[in-house]
């Protein structure tokens, strides 16, 4: 089926490094095989053009009637061989309503695509009732989150507090987390303080054409390293003051040491920069118009709590300063004129204690991030032993069926271990050799020296051996020529009588 119109592909980005991580493939069509088919063609070029897209996922959602369709499972396999594509590059994204359409046919299905090595996504975690036994039953490696809970989350204690718990469920299940609909920065703030693993929406970019993700992924285009779990460091420092000799003279003492520095006028100024740019330390006056700085200060620490807030400034009117110091408000008082030197020390002073609340806040999403990594790997760990299980059960069961179809047979069959020691006899062959003792443990070429003209060897091809008044054609087979069975089998053929 030949598409129209291109698909276009929606980027996924992780916030550990920015870097586009997949693309979701949209289509108006409903086929998913035949977007599959486009999209393995569109990531090959992708991959051959630019070094980012060798690992790049793609993802396809599915619809309930391609989940249960048995043809579909096989087609996926062959088309991904087929463009020489790792399964690992694909994932499948479904959400909840899919699988209850037919939960064993839904498990069966996801079975076989985690067998094979394709990566799950349980799509839209938060539109429906988020139950908690699907991550439990079913394999999968993500959860997306509904945009309509991504939303909220910056705007909401209620959906804040909804979206924390879906994230946490997930990570105590070692499952990775993904955020569909990220708009805003505030939104991707609060999705990385909770170790959101990937973020999809406008913030970083619409859904594209194939050839725009190519020119994408060729430049490399990341997410703003202040948004990132791990940040490098900048010290920022915000000057807010109305009269612009008091800035243009701070910016001159304090250039020297290396400060990134913003200005602000007044308090409602200083608001919006915080709003728009991550600030470590803010120096203001007390006296502006409009906000005073002691309430601008207030409303800085509801904004950016993590900032450390002095005060420079003549004017000192005590009580308004006294409360905003008490409440948490401001960390330093300092009046002007200033001493430069006794500046710049409070200055450093408190940039070191805002880098030490950075790193114990860095050490600990790195706890965090090693604990979901480990929960992620512990879960990884079960599945493929669940699927080792399951191998050994059908292989055990196919064992059973082969001894008993052999024990069956007229044939006289006796089965050889690597060193020649006899492992199995059928019914067949323990009636012929009923007087020649224990066989079962016993070396083959000693107690049945018949069959063996060369005790250090395997009968020979056309070997023959007189057993009870009556010739028999002994023929050896080699095991493990096309499994990971190992000795040998000998059967026992009747001649006819001359």
């Amino acid at each position: 089926m030949e598409f129209d119109q291109p698909p276009r592909y929606q980027p996924l980005v992780d916030l550990r490094n920015g870097a586009v991580a997949g693309v979701e493939a949209w289509s108006t069509r409903g086929d998913s095989l035949a977007l599959l088919r486009r999209s393995c063609a569109d990531r090959a070029l992708w991959q051959g053009g630019v070094l980012s897209g060798a690992d790049l996922q793609v993802a396809i959602n599915l619809a309930p009637a391609q989940l249960q369709d048995a043809r579909f499972g096989p087609a996926v396999a062959a088309l991904l061989e087929q463009h020489a594509i790792a399964p690992a590059a694909l994932t499948l994204e479904l959400d909840e309503a899919t699988l209850m359409h037919d939960t064993a046919a839904s498990a069966a299905a996801l079975g076989f695509f985690k067998q094979l090595g394709v990566s799950l996504t349980l799509d839209r975690y938060g539109a429906g009732p988020a139950c908690l036994s699907n991550l439990q039953r079913y394999p999968f490696d993500y959860i997306k989150l509904d945009s309509a809970v991504v939303r909220g989350v910056a705007d909401s204690d209620a959906v804040a507090a909804q979206c924390q718990a879906l994230i946490a469920m997930a990570l105590h299940l070692g499952i990775r987390v993904a955020a569909d609909g990220v708009q805003t920065e505030a939104q991707c703030t609060f999705l990385r303080d909770n170790l959101c693993d990937l973020i999809q929406g406008e913030l970083y970019g619409a859904p594209q054409l194939p050839e725009e993700i190519g020119a994408l992924l060729s430049a490399d285009r990341r997410l703003s390293p202040h948004l990132l779990r791990v940040q490098a460091r900048q010290r920022r420092l915000l000057l807010v003051d109305d009269e612009a000799n008091i800035v243009s003279a701070l910016k001159r003492l304090l250039r020297p040491d290396g400060y990134e520095i913003h200005t602000a006028s007044c308090g409602e100024q200083g608001l919006e920069m915080l709003a728009q740019h991550q600030i470590d330390v803010i120096i203001s006056d007390q006296r502006m118009p409009g906000l005073s700085g002691a309430d601008f200060l207030r409303q800085a620490r509801t904004l950016r709590p993590d900032t450390i807030r002095i005060m420079l400034s003549g004017y000192t009117e005590l009580q308004s300063v006294t409360d905003a110091v008490n409440e948490g408000a401001i960390y330093k008082f300092l009046t002007k004129p200033w001493n430069d030197d006794q500046l710049r020390t409070h200055l450093r002073d408190a940039f070191r204690l805002k880098e030490i609340a950075d790193d114990n806040a860095r050490l600990h999403m790195e706890v965090r991030n090693a604990n979901h990594e480990l929960a992620s790997a512990n879960r990884r760990m079960e599945q493929l032993l669940h699927q080792m299980q399951r191998q050994i059960a059908r292989d055990e069961i196919s064992l059973g069926v082969a001894r008993d179809l052999l024990q069956q047979l007229p044939l006289p069959v006796i089965g050889l271990d690597d060193d020649g020691m006899i492992a199995f006899v059928n019914g067949a062959a323990g009636r012929l050799f009923q007087r020649s003792g224990a066989l079962l443990g016993n070396e083959a070429c000693l107690v049945l020296p018949e069959l063996f003209p060369d005790p250090a060897c395997l009968p020979p091809a056309n070997h023959h051996a007189a057993i009870g008044g009556r010739r028999y054609s002994v023929t050896a087979y080699p095991m493990g020529l096309h499994s990971a069975s190992r000795g040998s089998l000998i059967t026992l053929s009747l001649e006819a009588a001359a």
